[in-house]
């Protein structure tokens, strides 16, 4: 091979590369379920109607479809996004919101443990008038007397409301 001719055969060999890279980048134009046109290099999801496609590999983009695609995008205008003021509004709306699930959660604990240790008397009182001893109280004047069989059955039947309360 001459050398005058190698130079043309390189170029040649370029131009051709580069047209023929065009055509290996196979491009997919389609109108998404939110009305953007949408490019990849992959097909377009299944369920995407022949209408949405406005350019396949080996077919070449329509010129009236476009027009049509552009009416389509129109009509369907995506959402703007949310100001500065109505994300602010909406952070503030979240914090009060899971302040507030913290607050009724953190009631909720204290209830419960309360609600545990008035149980825990109750049932310590129970264990205590069924064990039969006798048991002495502090009267008003401060002397220690000590119940009677009346006031030993009305403090069981006291008691076992509250057990009630506590199953």
């Amino acid at each position: 091979m001459s050398s005058a001719l190698r130079p043309r055969l390189s170029r040649l060999a370029t131009l051709l590369l580069f047209c023929c890279a065009g055509a290996a980048q196979a491009q997919f134009v389609w109108i998404g379920p939110n009305g953007t046109r949408q490019y990849s290099d992959q097909p377009p999801p299944p369920g995407t109607p022949p209408s949405k496609v406005l350019k396949a590999p080996g077919r070449p983009a329509p010129a009236q479809d476009l027009p049509q695609a552009a009416a389509a995008v129109d009509t369907v205008k995506p959402k703007a996004p949310p100001t500065l003021a109505e994300r602010d509004a909406d952070y503030r709306k979240r914090a009060k919101e899971r302040e507030e699930t913290e607050r009724k959660a953190q009631l909720a604990s204290q209830r419960a443990v309360a609600q545990a240790a008035y149980c825990e008397g109750v049932r310590k009182d129970k264990r205590l008038i069924e064990s039969g001893i006798r048991i002495a109280d502090i009267g008003p004047d401060g002397e220690q007397r000590y119940l009677s069989d009346a006031e030993r059955t009305a403090r069981s039947e006291r008691i076992a409301q509250q057990m009630s309360e506590c199953l």
